[in-house]
């Protein structure tokens, strides 16, 4: 899927190409996305009053090679060419240990009333890398009273910027804004440069993700606060969210294969396998389970996890044993739609349900350590989170659960298969990450942690119908989305398994020091024991963003 390209020429580059010198083009050609009424992947967005567009070509200002992740610095661009009409909000940073994917939005003001946007009244040096003409200078804008900046500009000489390098925004047309991820950072001079976002993300939040950064430094200690993001102030904020059949195709174009570790007996199923192969609902204080009906059409509605009632595997040991095995043949991966960062992105949530979720394992220096019960439950569900720009209809990043957190990975950093995403789910616990190999949870210093083992087992290929939208709330009464029966479940896929960690830990390890005995249960408290169970709906990211590390 091409993109624009950048521009090199301001600057000379490095004898070494870096990998930020290189564009990303996500491996697939751009679908053609079916036509609506709608405003999806149309290229502009109205904010009530603010036009905005995703601009991802860019001029390279000033660069650096050293320090920042992976040693390797950080690059900083402005947008180029802005469309006739529009004005930049601020400037773009990134990594040099990545392709350059990035972008911005630029704006005009549709409102009539020429009110919306003005130019800064000045610009403060924040920091610069020197004195002399080809070093950084980073400018912070000063707002007229009643609007707010929200990015930085960055020039390669030590003259101010123009006053309309870049706008600021009428104060009602923003909303607050947190650092994201630094980009660099320079411990002489205290100086960093941090990616922005909005600080309250949902699926009624307003706030909009501009792709602008903050810089400070001990001179210009700037907070988050002297910035803000965009915000998304039309009554009909998610107008240019895709309809069904654009969902189907976004799913078509971006659906994920997953890996199955080879050495994991736990696989995933369908919902309706577990059901129809004699999963049972208990209720507290009545011993004697009911049969789940297929389609989940007895199980209680609502209350919470209130420990009312839970699910269980059938009675019968064979049974049992088998049904904790899954059925990959069958398996699917059920998907919530939802608008995110002020409507002007999708997320595709994608669940997958196990039927029991294997042993968790230690690992202790060079020692592989069986941890017992522990990690050991009855109905697992994780899941990966497709971002959309509802500019273009391009994938973003993905998010990959990890347990009772996760990690963001942006398009560039993924592989593909076939012009699709791969994700790795780890062995017995079904955590996703972006690549195989062994990821350790703890401290790695020590090499004292959780194992998350991944390889490339059995496949599951989350395109050809295996992909099921059970929510889409945002496409109301017309578009409606039927939600099955089990999805409005709100208590445990399983009992609550209760065990004294630090028996199950002595039994496992016994020649292991007291010390690393005690940072094990440490890490099995703080990594293995959380929410529970519990299904799609209670989990946090249900109605708001994904949970960071």
């Amino acid at each position: 899927m091409q993109r624009g390209r950048s521009w090199f020429g301001c600057v000379p580059m490095s004898k070494a190409a870096l990998p930020v010198e290189r564009d990303f083009d996500l491996p697939a050609v751009k679908p053609s996305w079916p036509s609506s009424d709608g405003g999806f992947a149309k290229g502009s967005i109205d904010l009530g009053g603010i036009e905005v567009r995703q601009v991802t070509t860019f001029a390279k200002v000033w660069s650096t090679t050293q320090g920042g992740q992976d040693g390797l610095g950080a690059t900083f661009f402005k947008p180029a060419p802005v469309p006739t009409g529009f004005h930049a909000l601020g400037h773009y940073a990134q990594p040099n240990n990545r392709p350059l994917f990035g972008h911005v939005l630029v704006t005009r003001d549709a409102s009539g009333t020429g009110a919306l946007l003005a130019p800064p009244l000045d610009y403060a040096l924040v920091w610069s890398s020197g004195q002399d003409d080809g070093a950084g200078f980073f400018w912070l804008p000063t707002p007229p009273d009643g609007y707010k900046a929200v990015g930085v500009a960055v020039t390669a000489t030590k003259d101010k910027p123009q006053p309309g390098e870049v706008m600021c925004v009428r104060a009602d047309f923003t909303d607050a804004c947190e650092a994201e991820e630094s980009v660099w950072s320079n411990d002489k001079d205290g100086f960093s440069a941090t990616a922005l976002r909005p600080a309250v993300r949902g699926i009624d939040a307003r706030g909009v993700h501009t792709g602008t950064f903050l810089a400070r430094s001990d001179v210009a200690p700037a907070s988050v606060s002297a910035l803000a993001c965009l915000k998304n102030n039309s009554a009909a904020y998610t107008s240019c969210m895709p309809d069904l059949a654009q969902v189907n195709a976004v799913l078509a174009a971006y659906s994920p294969h997953v890996y199955l570790h080879p050495n994991d007996p736990y696989l995933p199923s369908s919902v309706t396998w577990f059901f129809e192969n004699g999963a049972l609902l208990y209720q507290k204080g009545n011993p004697t389970p009911t049969p789940v009906t297929a389609d989940g059409s007895n199980l209680p509605q609502g209350g919470g996890n209130d420990d009312a009632y839970w699910l269980d595997l059938p009675a019968d040991n064979g049974q049992k044993e088998r049904v904790k095995k899954g059925d990959l043949a069958g398996a699917k991966a059920y998907v919530q739609a939802k608008p995110m960062l002020g409507g002007t992105a999708t997320d595709l949530a994608l669940f997958f349900f196990y039927p029991f979720n294997g042993p968790a394992r230690a690992k202790v220096g060079p020692l592989t350590i069986p941890l017992g019960m522990i990690g050991e439950h009855v109905g697992d569900w994780e899941h990966l989170t497709l971002r959309v720009s509802n500019f273009s209809g391009e994938l973003l990043r993905m998010y990959f659960s990890q347990h009772s957190t996760g990690a963001w990975a942006d398009a560039s950093q993924l592989e593909y298969l076939d012009g699709r995403p791969v994700a790795y789910a780890s062995r017995h616990g079904h955590a996703f990450y972006p690549r195989e190999g062994l990821v350790l949870q703890g401290d790695s210093k020590l090499g004292v942690g959780i194992r998350n083992d991944c390889a490339k087992g059995s496949r599951m290929d989350t395109g050809g119908g295996r992909c099921e939208l059970v929510s889409a709330e945002y496409l109301g009464a017309a578009g409606k989305v039927a939600e099955p029966a089990w999805l409005g479940f709100e208590r445990g896929w399983g009992p609550r398994e209760e065990y004294d960690i630090g028996r199950e830990i002595n039994r496992a390890a016994r020649i292991l020091p007291r010390a690393i005995k005690e940072r094990l249960a440490q890490l099995v408290n703080k990594l293995l024991v959380g929410e529970g169970p519990t299904g799609p709906k209670m989990k946090g990211s249900w109605r708001n963003d994904e949970r960071d590390p």
